[in-house]
This record gives C-alpha cells, structure tokens and sequence, in this order.
C-alpha cells in the first residue's frame, strides 16, 4: 500500500496524555460496584492532542470532496452546494428546534416547512407533497405503497404488478419488491426510451402502475412519455416518476402535466441539500388530489385562523419517518429555491444540459455514445476505446484518479457494456469541463500506446486498486494489527 497512514492504534505509546477535561461543575457521585469496569481498558491508543489532530488532518486531505474539485457521479449527482445555504440551516432558530415542540412555539419551522411544500408542487405540477421520506428511496417505497392503498381502497384488488424499464435504477424494482408487487420488465428500444411495443404487451388488470426516470437512466428524455402516460392510465394504472433526475427538467417540464401521478423529489440532486457520506438525505414527494389522502404524515397546513399547523391525511399509509423529515435538509432546499427565483431554477437546469452535451461532443469520438442523441443532464458514453487491447471501464476510472479527478459511475445502465455515466452538473465552469475532457482524452491516447498505466492505476492515490469485492464482502469493521498487517503486505487498503 503506498502512501500508508498509521492507524491511531500503531501510532500509540503507554503514557501519553491528550484529554484536558473541564473542572467538575456537579456534585461528585460514586458509581456503583456492578457500574465499574473489573478488567484494564488496554484497548484505548495513548497519544497526545497534537498527534490526534494531525492524524486526523492528514487523513481528512485525502477524501475526495466537492469543494476541492469535480464530482461526475452521474445518477448520484454531486454538485457544489453553496455555502449560503449551510447558514441558513445553522440558524439557531432552526438548528436548536426540538420535534416536539407544540405548533404555536414551531411557526417559523412550520411555515418554511408549508412554504417548500407549495413550492415543489408548483415546479413539479402536482396537488401536494409530503416531505416526510429521508430518502429518494423511501420516496419511492412511499409512492408504491400509496398507489397499492389507492387500488384497495376502491376494491380493486388484483393490481399487483408494477412495470419498470430495464434500465432503471435498481431502487425501481427493488421498491416494487418490498411493497409486495410483482416488477414486470419493460425493455428500451434503440433510441433509449421505452419499447412501446414491449409496453403494451405487458399492460393488463394486473397493472398497479408503472415505474419511469425521467429523463432516463441513459440521460434520454423519453420521447414518447405523454404516450405511455396515456396507456397506463387506459390500462387502470398510476405512473410514478422517479425524480433523480429532475434537475435536467427543472422549470422547463412539469411531470404532473407530462401525465405522472406520484414523484419523488431527490433534494440532494435538484435542490442542493448535501448527499454523500451515508447521508442525511431527503426525498419529499409530489402527487394529484386523487392520491393526496394516501400521504404519509405529518404534513403542514395552514388555519383558518392564521398560522400553520401539522395534521396527518385522513387515508394515509403512515409515518415513513420519525417526527417530520430531515428538517435541516428542508431548510436548505427552501433557501436554495428562494434564492435562485424561477429564472435561476430554469437556468440550473439549462446549463446542466449544457454541461452534459458539451462534455459528450468533445469526446464522443473516442469513447463511443450509448445512444447517439443529444442528452439531457448526463451522457451515457462506453469505456470501448478504439485500439486498445484488455482495457475496461474501469481501468479508465481508476485512472481517471491520477489526474485528479473523482470517477464517474461506471457500468451502469446495466444495458449498456462498458458504461461511463458522466453528470458534470451545472455548477462546473467552462475550465474545469475543459480539463476533464483533456484528462478523458489523454487516459484514451495511454490506454492505446501505454495500457499498463491504467492496468496499475491509481498510481498516486493513498491506496492502490482495492478488492472491491473482498471489500464488500469481507469488510474489516474494526481495528486489528494482523489483518491490516496482512493488507499491507499484500498492497491492499
């Protein structure tokens, strides 16, 4: 492993000494014989502050982060979040709140929380919104569960399939799964969009709904989208929109006018709330009247009297969250809304498209497109460069490190071989796009004339190419000097 970093454990001496703990401001109590310890801790690395802190320091210098450089996650977008918006969450008014506060001492929180709710059925076309889901995928699983309480509660009982494309995000079946509905695959034709003929062949009685990106995982706006809205419909069908990828869209389409009756809002992709690192995440929704008294609660309404307050639809499928959603992430997504203005909302979605199409045709000659159209917010380009002998997507990836690049998602859509899936974002500028398509073309001159640089890529990272399967499989989930020993020795992570 080059460049290793000693664990706090190896870097340990018996007596050193890096806590400084207040004076005791209570009273000073005897714990209980059965409280104490019988056995010596020996388990605690013995340093002092300083050597912590640079520890730490030193290690925090090598994580990729948005605010070094640029993320091209596609279908995971990782944009520039502003600052402006960090502050506004910290508010202590908002960041010392308590989720159980009654509504009269709430109003301020209750009234931004109203606020997002008009806000985001209004871009999206949609009656109302529950901001509850922590995630875009329990927005999903909210969605799914809404639609299976819609049929019942008409007596419909033998909806119990849901349609979903074969290049959707693999949330889309797993959602349809976990509601206990059986997913029906729908196949994509050359275009990129939903094979009609293959559509109509799977509707029937059984259809619940059907499940659809867009634009689509290929970074395609489906061209025959009010079509397929339409056939679902006639078929006794709802149509959920998977919204990650609405921000190619943002003020330019409303899906509750493209035909969709349920939408998840991916705030961390559209409306710049933070994403990565395990969360925390936020996936409000979006649905028709029809569906409105399916919502999870608590939502926010306002009085006849005046102020706000929360109340729970009188058919809803239940809470999907403690308390009231990811509020700081609300915070963030009102500021980021309310800031930028329609003007500026329609123009996020502008210069991703932008970014993405300008991205495409700068390298589209030697890393050929999935689908040869113009993108929306993302291209869909294969990792098959022309010449060169044993090369993969990811070698290209991994390479990509090197030059100081995060990679893009690689291998997916699964229908694609060899995918890179490339999402600049609209936050990127001119110069960093330019410097990502030279890093992109020279790896593309190296992986012809020098393959083994990508074969032993990442060559100036912390770590070489890790296991990524033992990783997964085997992951090491605490300290222990024989085995990082043994990674070690073996040029691993």
């Amino acid at each position: 492993m080059d460049n290793y970093e000693p664990h706090l454990y190896e870097l340990s001496s018996p007596g050193k000494y890096g806590a400084n703990l207040p004076r005791l401001d209570v009273p000073a109590t005897d714990l209980p014989e059965n409280l104490l310890r019988q056995d010596d801790l020996n388990g605690f690395p013995e340093l002092t502050e300083p050597e912590v802190i640079r520890h730490y320091t030193r290690i925090s210098r090598n994580n990729a982060s948005i605010d070094t450089g640029m993320i091209a996650l596609g279908s995971c977008t990782m944009k520039y979040n502003g600052k402006l918006h960090e502050e506004a969450a910290r508010y202590a008014g908002f960041a010392a709140a308590h989720p159980l506060q009654g509504d009269e001492v709430s109003q301020g929180a209750l009234q931004l929380m109203y606020e997002l709710q008009q806000y985001l059925g209004e871009i999206s076309g949609f009656d109302a919104v529950s901001l509850q889901p922590a995630a875009g995928a329990q927005g999903e699983f909210t969605g799914i569960l809404a639609f299976r309480a819609y049929h019942l509660d008409r007596g419909d009982t033998e909806r119990s399939e849901v349609l979903v494309p074969d290049a959707a995000h693999g949330t889309n079946p797993a959602t349809a799964s976990m509601a206990g509905l059986k997913v029906v695959e729908v196949k994509s034709d050359a275009r990129g969009n939903v094979d009609m003929a293959d559509l109509r062949a799977r509707l029937s009685p059984r259809t619940a709904g059907m499940m659809l990106t867009n634009p689509n995982t290929l970074g395609l706006f489906e061209e025959q989208i009010v079509e397929i809205c339409r056939l679902v419909h006639e078929a006794g069908g709802l149509m959920y929109g998977d919204g990650a990828n609405f921000n190619a869209i943002l003020g330019i389409a409303r899906p509750g006018e493209l035909g969709f009756d349920f939408m998840h809002y991916n705030l961390h992709k559209t409306f710049t709330t933070p994403h990565g690192g395990g969360g925390p995440g936020s996936g409000a929704v979006g649905c028709t009247a029809a569906l409105a008294p399916f919502l999870p609660g608590p939502r926010v309404r306002q009085r006849a009297t005046g102020g706000y307050e929360l109340f729970t639809p009188e058919k809803s499928i239940g809470r999907m969250k403690v308390f009231h959603g990811n509020f700081g992430m609300l915070v963030r997504a009102w500021t980021y809304i309310r800031t930028l203005g329609a003007a500026g909302l329609r123009a996020v979605s502008e210069h991703a498209v932008l970014n993405a199409n300008y991205v495409r045709v700068k390298l589209n000659d030697l890393y050929p497109q999935a689908v040869d159209r113009i993108c929306m917010h993302e291209t869909v380009l294969k990792g098959q460069i022309a010449g060169a002998q044993g090369i993969r997507t990811l070698d290209i990836a991994k390479r990509l490190i090197d030059y100081g690049f995060h990679p893009p998602t690689v291998y997916f859509p699964l229908i694609v071989p060899e995918a890179l899936m490339i999402e600049p974002t609209e936050t990127e500028g001119k110069r960093t796009l330019d410097a990502f398509i030279a890093a992109m073309r020279a790896i593309a001159r190296e992986a012809v004339e020098t393959p083994e640089l990508l074969h032993e890529a990442p060559t100036k990272a912390p770590t070489r190419r890790l296991d990524e399967v033992r990783a997964a499989r085997q992951p090491i989930l605490r300290y222990d000097v024989d085995a990082f020993a043994k990674l070690r020795a073996e040029g691993g992570g």
